[in-house]
């Protein structure tokens, strides 16, 4: 399989830039997957598809403001972090610009002083092992001190952080944001729980890698990125009870999914547990527990959009990619969205 299969021509300027003013005012694309139907609605009207009894599954992690911009204590030099991943209390990979100012032993400071990091050892990739000091609750210095790390084709500065953000954010720990999840208000997520659709949650902490590129031209020589995962014995529960009753899950946006479909069994159950997820799911794999999926509309030839016409065919999504296109939908993270039926 080829990831020109997968390549579809996108107008710039359909690439979304901001929010919306009201998070759930996006469009919504409905995708029968059966019928092979497209049908052009707003977002307000997820509820129409959503039957009493059926579960929606959100990600309720929370993206830390991970893009810090400091200066080489020596030279004084602008040096810009976005931190990756936690090794412990005071160590950080992280990804450094320009890399020449970030060999071992050296030291950048943040906020006049407020945070500093000394580089400790060069890790395979380039990332860089830093280790910070400071006084202090070190969430709260980056809440001071760092920005939204948003994706590389956002170059409009967001006013209010906070807008990439879910309303059900929680556990901090991603360097992007699950986007998918950005339509939902809380009279939204209300109005769907008195509809009798149960609410589950999972967290999958978004890595920087969910915008790395397909390098290959064969999609299973890719080396798919790690995420960080779990779900609780309460949330797995309220899933395999929905899924024992017949009624049908949703997962809000590709991390739910991929969690998810990471932490069944061969027999169709949810299992607790914590775990790091490569799972790369592309067309010909079976789904274990899914049955329709909200999303944005995704990159030409990346993984996402490989996930997405795994669940509703490769061309049935190519078709829905350039009706999307000729109607003008927004595309990407603060674009519109889409459901799969």
């Amino acid at each position: 399989m080829n990831v020109k299969d997968f390549y579809f021509d996108l107008p710039e300027e359909l690439i979304a830039q901001e929010p919306l003013k009201e998070r759930s005012s996006s469009r919504l694309m409905v995708l029968d997957s059966k019928e092979k139907s497209i049908k052009h609605k707003k977002f307000i009207n997820l509820l129409d598809y959503l039957d009493k009894g059926d579960c929606l599954v959100l990600n309720n992690t929370r993206v830390l403001p991970a893009r810090l911009i400091g200066f080489k204590k020596e030279t004084h030099g602008k040096v810009e972090f976005l931190l990756l991943n936690r090794e412990n209390k005071t160590d950080w990979e992280v990804m450094v610009k320009p890399g020449k100012k970030a060999k071992p032993g050296a030291i950048v400071e943040f906020g006049d002083g407020i945070l500093s990091a000394k580089v400790l050892e060069i890790m395979p990739g380039g990332n860089r092992l830093v280790r910070f000091d400071f006084k202090g609750i070190f969430e709260e210095i980056l809440d001071e001190l760092g920005t939204m790390p948003l994706p590389p084709y956002i170059t409009k500065t967001l006013e209010d952080q906070e807008r990439y953000q879910t309303v059900y954010s929680k556990h901090n720990g991603s360097a992007a944001a699950p986007t998918a999840g950005l339509h939902f208000t809380s009279k939204l997520l209300d109005q769907i729980k008195k509809k009798g659709v149960e609410i589950a949650y999972v967290t999958l902490h978004v890595g920087i890698g969910t915008f790395r590129p397909v390098k290959v031209d064969n999609i299973l020589e890719h080396e798919m990125h790690s995420e960080y995962c779990y779900i609780t014995k309460e949330d797995a529960a309220i899933v395999n009870e929905t899924k024992e009753k017949g009624n049908k899950i949703f997962a809000v946006g590709t991390t739910s999914l991929r969690t998810l479909e990471s932490l069944v069994n061969d027999d169709g159950i949810l299992i607790a547990n914590k775990m790091w997820t490569d799972i790369f799911i592309y067309p010909g794999y079976t789904f274990k527990i899914i049955d329709g999926l909200v999303t944005n509309f995704h990159l030409p030839e990346s993984t996402l959009i490989m996930l997405v016409s795994a669940m509703a065919g490769k061309e049935f999504v190519l078709t829905a990619y350039k009706e999307a296109i000729k109607e003008r939908y927004r595309f990407f993270s603060f674009g519109d969205a889409m459901i799969i039926i």
